[in-house]
């Protein structure tokens, strides 16, 4: 896992379901400054899971590459880049 960036993702929304492509991901709750603890979430073999921190649905979605999420704007981009 060291040899690939784990994508976050963030619910500013509030929106029910993320879909998702990726299998290991961060949650983050909302952006900063309203946040919760970033937590690593494995989806291993099931296709969905629940944040225990904001309870948001992250559903795998296989049409979605790695790192990408319906909606899109679930996606935390990197304040560097």
């Amino acid at each position: 896992m060291a040899d690939h960036v784990v994508p976050h993702f963030q619910n500013d929304a509030g929106v029910a379901i993320i879909e998702i492509g990726s299998h290991e991901f961060m949650c983050i709750g909302a952006n900063p400054p309203f946040d919760h603890p970033h937590v690593f979430l494995d989806l291993g073999d099931d296709s969905e899971i629940i944040c225990p921190y904001c309870s948001t649905l992250y559903r795998y979605a296989a049409d979605l590459r790695p790192g990408e999420a319906r909606p899109p704007e679930c996606v935390v981009k990197d304040k560097a880049a």
